[in-house]
């Protein structure tokens, strides 16, 4: 498999915190790569560096064989690349479908504000299945407000999906989740890269979902990589498991 995203010796400094610091490594198309380490690793600042929310300092990313370093998120987002965020970002006081239908606009190539909504008809088109694949059609017309948590987080996906990217990057999907929806969520991601054909980037704390849902996983400490490679291997590292876990086993 190829490269779809190839991040090289990218760093960022903050004043005097490196909160990224020469950072390399490359997600697979069609796979889920995570990253994991400890608060203060330096995860936020690596997905805000790839997105574009940020700048680095030094480095280069490069999606689907172009490079992109510093293009800003509307940029990425034409690219193919989307993301969620850590804290829910939604439109709390608007209703699913309207969260939907505003994310959907992008598929009316620039001209989707100035349609009326019975014209919007592939935007209108990417809502309906968005509902469906997401289970959301019985709150469809229900302010996302009033959603439970893990319906939040489950909306805040399906608004990043509905551009069409060929990645995703996940920014603690399960965070604050029951073990069910945690479940329900892992189920999801697995059905999104197998069925959909997605690559994903995952930033996560569940280590046990991470080890059990990802293809690879890059363990960051410091802003800087600390180890690489298959979940197995990652677990069974003792650096890893020293810097992550508190203690080497």
């Amino acid at each position: 498999m190829s490269a779809v995203l190839s991040v090289n010796g990218l760093s960022v400094q903050f004043g005097a915190l490196r909160a990224v610091h020469d950072l390399s490594f490359e997600a697979l198309a069609g796979q889920i790569t995570a990253v994991i380490g400890p608060n203060g690793a330096g995860k936020s600042s690596l997905f805000n560096l790839i997105s574009g929310a940020i700048r680095p300092s030094a480095g280069t990313v490069h999606f689907d064989g172009r490079e992109v370093t510093g293009l800003p998120p509307q940029r990425m987002l034409a690219a193919g690349l989307s993301r969620s965020f850590q804290i829910t970002n939604l439109f709390f006081e608007l209703p699913v479908r309207e969260n939907l239908r505003l994310a959907a606009q992008y598929l009316e190539q620039g001209q989707g504000l100035l349609r009326s909504l019975s014209r919007s008809a592939r935007a209108a088109q990417r809502v309906e299945e968005l509902l469906a694949q997401f289970e959301l059609t019985r709150n469809a017309d229900e302010v996302a407000g009033f959603l439970s948590h893990g319906e939040q987080r489950r909306l805040e996906i399906a608004v990043a999906l509905a551009s069409r990217p060929r990645m995703l990057l996940l920014d603690e999907p399960t965070q604050g989740m029951s073990h069910a929806d945690t479940r329900d969520t892992e189920v999801l991601i697995r059905r999104l890269v197998r069925q959909d054909g997605l690559s994903i980037l995952l930033v996560e704390h569940d280590v046990d979902l991470v080890m059990d849902l990802s293809d690879h996983v890059v363990v960051m400490h410091q802003g800087q990589k600390l180890a690489e490679g298959a979940p197995a291997a990652v677990r069974a590292n003792a650096a890893v498991q020293t810097a992550y876990f508190g203690e080497a086993h």
